[in-house]
């Protein structure tokens, strides 16, 4: 499903070739064999490994608390809430403001969100309101000027990137459109395969094509198509129906929030001059070497702690491990955002780009 092409993507930071790139795990492994700026820490993999099996048995570490993770989505029981969940992923991407006093703000029932939850809370809203923003018939076809008045902030910074997010939500309501007309009859060409369901996504839909070039080598991350995956799979097990079968081939999915934890726990290092540079706000640019590694590193040494929290099971308990790489980024990225006072003194690395 992912054929060898030579195209270059509107989206892509480097032309496509006729090799085919390697996949996040791999390219994880690739860039962190190599990595001059950031580096995977064995001891914190060990801390990190230990404090997940503490938790083994909480629903922090499954899928089946999706809808508790996820307030503002449909209940998990209707289709809409698979087209809600395409809608949202499709969109996934740049929500970190230029200045922190300028955010963008949604207020929803009384709550007011910044972030991620800003699309969120506007998708929902605009479901509210009667706009049809989950009907692939109409978001096939939106307009800027819609798609605008759906994600309006509540202040005066609107959500970033909106040109963009109009690009890749009308494009990928085409190919909803061209293949059953909702998520549902789309990502069931896949079967119940999560590997092949990322390969038909990045295949069929180029926004989605998360891929650069570090050291001479095609690599990819595939950060939104592996979370609409692994939020397709926690839809599905939450309604009972969660049967999807390699879900372990999922890595973590490398954003800027993970990373900063990854930092925090010390699983993860940064050298002294990426600090520096982070620290001076610079922005790194998609595909920048730097951020590369940074992303490449994030999703090894998931690897590597999901590898010793299974060490720990079988040891310890005698037991399969069945917690996903995907399972412990549900977990990460909360933490993050609880933790965010504690590791203000960590820098996020801040890149404007489609794809996280």
């Amino acid at each position: 499903m992912c054929p060898v092409r030579c195209v270059s993507s509107p989206y892509s930071n480097t032309v496509s070739i006729m090799e085919p790139p390697l996949f996040p795990r791999e390219s994880g492994q690739f860039i962190a064999e190599r990595s001059r700026d950031v580096f995977v820490e064995q001891d914190g993999v060990q801390k990190v490994a230990e404090l997940l099996y503490n938790l083994r048995h909480s629903d922090d570490l499954t899928a089946s608390g999706w809808k508790t993770a996820n307030p503002l989505a449909p209940a998990p029981t209707s289709d809409q809430a698979l087209n809600w969940v395409f809608v949202v992923d499709t969109m996934n991407f740049s929500f970190w403001p230029e200045e922190e006093t300028q955010q963008c703000e949604v207020t929803y029932k009384g709550i007011t969100y910044t972030g991620y939850m800003t699309l969120c809370a506007a998708i929902t809203r605009a479901m509210e309101e009667g706009i049809p923003i989950t009907d692939p018939t109409y978001f096939s076809q939106m307009s800027v000027e819609e798609l605008g008045h759906v994600l309006r902030s509540d202040n005066e910074t609107p959500m970033p990137m909106l040109q963009e997010r109009h690009q890749v939500l009308t494009e990928g309501g085409r190919v909803l459109q061209e293949h059953g007309g909702s998520f549902r009859s789309f990502i069931s060409r896949a079967g119940n395969d999560a590997r092949k369901m990322v390969e038909l996504i990045v295949e069929k839909i180029p926004s989605y094509r998360d891929e650069a070039t570090y050291q001479g080598k095609k690599i990819s991350f595939y950060k939104r198509a592996q979370i609409l995956v692994a939020d397709f799979w926690g839809v599905m097990e939450a309604r009972g129906e969660g049967d999807i079968i390699d879900m372990d081939w999922l890595t973590m999915f490398a954003d800027y929030r993970v990373p900063q934890a990854l930092v925090y726990l010390k699983a993860l290092r940064y050298s002294d001059a990426l600090m520096q540079s982070l620290n001076n706000g610079e922005l790194l640019s998609s595909g920048d070497r730097r951020e590369v590694e940074i992303r490449g590193c994030s999703i090894w040494s998931v690897e590597l702690i999901k590898d010793r929290l299974c060490e720990l099971v079988q040891e310890r308990d005698g037991q399969t491990c069945t917690i996903n790489s995907a399972v412990i980024d549900f977990y990460l990225w909360p933490y993050a955002k609880k933790l965010h006072k504690e590791m203000a003194h960590i820098p996020i690395h801040h890149t404007r780009c489609i794809y996280y």
